[in-house]
């Protein structure tokens, strides 16, 4: 049993114990050791027992005993002294407190976040609603800073600080909090844009300029509300910021004409990517819609590049999202021919034009006399769009008139004039 008489006796003990063990010639330890009043109980001679390895071994243990002793003895005058120091009003006990609980915050906001990003992961697969989804961006968005700025918001309340430096906290946290918010806001709206798109299967140009103008909006009033918390008066930046921006959009007006055109585009869809489309004389095949301007495949194979507000400021005759189209015709034969033979062309007309396949005959008439023929007027619908089916449906009903005409001696008239001589 060790008795300790003080701190003095303490030390003497480790100096003389220390001056034992690193001695060359160690073999036993004396029985018995009393420096300064400390006793310690006898032991027999090491060297007898368990040789001279044993008598180091053990040396080295009592050693280690008396230090951590001492280290405790220490500790635990040395702590209340401690905790009691106190710094800009705040001891040290308060300021230990603050950081455990700024700590503590921390954790427990990312274990609660882990929990529920697995959670809603799993509910999210068993679901085809979106709102599960965007439960888990917002969670998986939220980052080791923003719960830092967070605890550290808290954890500051518990102190007392000075104005400046609490000021400056609530300036980080309200900085860290505003820009967590903007790219949960950012991360959600891109979530929706791009499942849109999926859904529509549209270009990704206007969808671009949407995520712009949404950012640049997001970052901009997040900026106005930090500084107006730091306690900035942004009304004359704001003021600021209007004029230069009627200067810029002087300067660049026909970018943004073509910029919004893009949008407007975008959301009215008067044509889509692959519709064949007539603009003034200009006509094609749409092949890429972009911010600026859009291409269009002409049929003599060149590119045409039209801007876009051009687009929205003239007539779009799109073809690819008619049904079917109307076809109006005429036709003249010869005055010779015989009333009987007049009687039956429209019948003729009927039959060829009923067996064309994508040809639906609406009616036929003897229109008019007309100054070298008889005319007639027919008028079908081709069932498809497509102008190769429209083109083919013409030249077989073409052709199958003439070869029934032919075969009934009926003649087609061209443009005559009987001129009568008087002599």
């Amino acid at each position: 049993m060790i008795l300790l008489a003080g701190r003095s006796s303490i030390l003497c003990v480790l100096r003389d114990t220390l001056r034992v063990c690193v001695k060359k010639g160690v073999r036993y330890l004396h029985p018995t050791l009393c420096v300064g009043g400390c006793a310690v109980a006898k032991k027999p001679p090491l060297s007898a027992e368990v040789g001279e390895r044993g008598a180091e071994i053990t040396a080295c243990a009592w050693c280690a005993l008396y230090i951590i002793l001492a280290l405790c003895y220490f500790c635990t005058v040395s702590l209340q002294k401690v905790l009691a120091l106190s710094y800009f009003g705040n001891s040290v006990r308060t300021m230990l407190f603050a950081a455990a609980l700024l700590v503590a915050v921390v954790v427990v906001c990312r274990v609660v976040q882990a929990v529920l990003i697995g959670r809603m992961q799993k509910l999210a697969k068993k679901t085809k609603t979106q709102v599960d989804d965007m439960i888990v961006e917002f969670l998986s968005s939220l980052r080791t800073a923003f719960f830092a700025a967070v605890a550290l918001a808290i954890a500051s309340r518990v102190l007392i600080l000075p104005s400046v430096v609490q000021r400056i906290i609530d300036a980080v946290a309200l900085i860290v909090i505003t820009v967590q918010a903007i790219t949960l806001a950012e991360r959600i709206l891109e979530l929706c844009i791009t499942k849109f798109v999926m859904k529509t299967g549209d270009g990704e140009a206007a969808p671009k300029f949407l995520r712009f103008l949404i950012r640049f909006g997001l970052w901009s009033v997040g900026l106005l509300l930090v500084l107006s918390n730091l306690g900035i008066n942004v009304t004359s930046l704001i003021t600021g910021m209007g004029i230069g921006g009627i200067a810029i959009a002087l300067a660049v007006q026909n970018i943004l004409a073509d910029l919004f055109s893009s949008f407007s585009l975008y959301v009215d869809r008067p044509f889509e990517v692959g519709d064949f489309i007539i603009v003034g004389q200009d006509m094609g095949t749409v092949k890429y819609v972009g911010l600026k301007t859009t291409r269009i495949q002409a049929l003599q194979g060149e590119e045409l590049v039209i801007p876009n507000s051009e687009l929205t400021n003239s007539r779009v005759q799109n073809f690819r999202k008619m049904q079917r189209r109307r076809v109006v015709f005429s036709f003249g034969v010869t005055y010779d021919t015989s009333v009987k033979k007049l009687g039956a062309i429209p019948d003729m007309v009927h039959e060829i034009i009923g067996k064309a396949e994508h040809a639906d005959i609406d009616r036929v008439h003897f229109q008019k006399f007309g100054e070298s023929s008889l005319v007639f007027e027919v008028v079908f619908y081709v069932t498809s769009g497509d102008y190769n089916i429209f083109m083919d449906t013409q030249q077989e009903i073409n052709l199958a008139l003439t070869e029934r005409f032919e075969k009934e001696g009926i003649t087609f008239a061209f443009p005559t004039r009987t001129v009568h001589m008087v002599q």
